[in-house]
C-alpha cells in the first residue's frame, strides 16, 4: 500500500469516526405530523416517518433523531434539551416560523447550529409566509425543495464536522 493510499484510508477512517459521533436532530413543528395526508399538492404524498427511516438508513453513520410537536413550548423545551450537546439541529417550525418570537429566542440562546428548512417555497406562497422570525438566528435556510430540503440540511451539517 502506498503512502498516498494510507493517507486516503486514514482520512476516510477519521471522517467515518467523526460522523459516527455526530448527533443531529430534526425538529418539526405544527401540522408536519400530517405530511402525506395534508395539502399533498404542496407537501407531497410521503409521510415523514417513512422519509425519516429512509434518511436514517442512507446516513447510518450519523446518530439521527426526530421530534415533532404541535406545541410551541414543547419545541422550545426540545431546543433547550439538545441545543448544547448536539452537533446540529434541522428545524422546520412550520407556521411558528412566522409568529414565534419565543422559538427564535430559544435558537439564539443555544450553542448547536440550527438550519431552518421548509418543504415548500415559502416565497411563492402567501405574503405572511415570506417573513421568518427564526432565520436571523440560524446558520442558513433551505426552502422549496420538498423533503430533499432535510437531506441537504443534513449533508451540510455533516460537511461542517470537526
Amino acid at each position: 500500500m502506498t503512502v498516498d493510499n494510507l493517507t486516503k484510508l486514514s482520512t476516510v477512517n477519521w471522517l467515518l469516526s467523526t460522523l459516527s459521533n455526530m448527533k443531529i436532530i430534526i425538529i418539526n413543528g405544527p401540522n408536519l405530523n400530517l405530511l402525506g395526508v395534508r395539502e399533498t399538492s404542496i407537501y407531497g404524498n410521503q409521510g415523514f416517518e417513512t422519509y425519516f427511516q429512509n434518511l436514517k438508513s442512507q446516513f447510518s453513520n450519523v446518530q439521527l433523531e426526530y421530534f415533532q410537536s404541535n406545541v410551541e413550548g414543547e419545541i422550545i423545551n426540545k431546543l433547550h434539551e439538545v441545543g448544547f450537546s448536539y452537533n446540529g439541529i434541522i428545524l422546520n417550525a412550520g407556521g411558528y416560523t412566522h409568529t414565534s418570537v419565543a422559538i427564535a429566542d430559544a435558537i439564539a440562546g443555544i450553542k448547536s447550529p440550527v438550519l431552518e428548512v421548509h418543504i415548500s417555497n415559502v416565497h411563492s406562497r402567501e405574503d405572511f409566509r415570506h417573513k421568518s422570525l427564526m432565520s436571523k438566528n440560524c446558520i442558513g435556510v433551505i426552502s422549496g425543495l420538498g423533503l430533499d430540503s432535510y437531506t441537504l440540511a443534513l449533508v451540510h451539517l455533516m460537511s461542517k464536522a470537526k
